[in-house]
């Protein structure tokens, strides 16, 4: 496996999302995966997908544990209760991100990428634990897509401005992927919060209200320097 340097979160590592959702097909399980991020994935190197007695394992050149991954599956626990578009498109109005973010090329969330580059997915709030926004889906989507938009719009919910986190485990069932060109809108919600660590949902919503993806996470906040 080779993650492409496009699919960047922080400078020099991989989306956490994006690359849970690579190693998420690796796995092949139907109802979903839980994929813990033991280190930050390497961009542009080649890494080891390996079969392990819990499922599939990530290691990188020198062996690292990079991240592993087992089946898992979610219930109606991973629901976010949706907005309206019209209210999602609202809410992305006023993004944190836009005034202060912590990795500002993030392929999903990074304001500084071109249109078509990243997802340009920018979830404001919609009260004070939930955040929206709206998503009008390209056409290469597929699960490994899906499993990146259900990244950054549940720790933004968090919020991110105000303490920079990155995802540490991420336990989600995709449906099926959205429509080409369809609008959707993914709701994020945190849960708890408890010294470093924070719990979120996220849910990917149709145009119609119905979920096509769901995710619980738990986001572990660095150090700042």
């Amino acid at each position: 496996m080779i993650i492409d340097f496009r699919f960047n979160g922080p400078p020099g590592s991989a989306n956490g999302g994006y690359t849970a959702g690579l190693l998420a097909r690796e796995l092949g399980a139907p109802g979903g995966a839980m994929v813990t991020l033991r280190r930050p994935p390497p961009l542009d190197t080649r890494l080891d997908v390996a079969p392990t007695d819990a499922g599939v394992a990530l290691t990188d050149p020198e062996g690292q544990l990079i991240a592993d991954a087992s089946p898992a599956e979610l219930g109606d626990e991973a629901l976010v209760a949706p907005v309206s578009w019209a209210a999602a498109e609202e809410a992305a109005e006023s993004y944190a991100g836009f005034a202060e973010h912590p990795f500002p090329t993030c392929f999903v969330c990074g304001p500084d990428r071109a249109p078509g580059d990243g997802l340009r997915l920018f979830p404001g709030r919609v009260d004070d634990t939930r955040t929206a926004t709206p998503w009008v889906v390209p056409d290469d989507v597929d699960e490994v897509l899906v499993w990146a938009a259900l990244d950054c719009p549940g720790g933004w919910a968090v919020p991110l401005e105000a303490r920079p986190y990155v995802l540490g485990r991420i336990t989600a069932s995709v449906v099926k992927p959205p429509e080409p060109g369809s609008r959707c809108v993914i709701m994020g919600e945190v849960l708890d919060e408890e010294g470093r660590k924070a719990r979120v949902r996220t849910t990917l919503y149709d145009g119609t209200g119905v979920p096509l993806a769901r995710a619980l996470s738990t986001w572990i906040a660095i150090p700042v320097v």
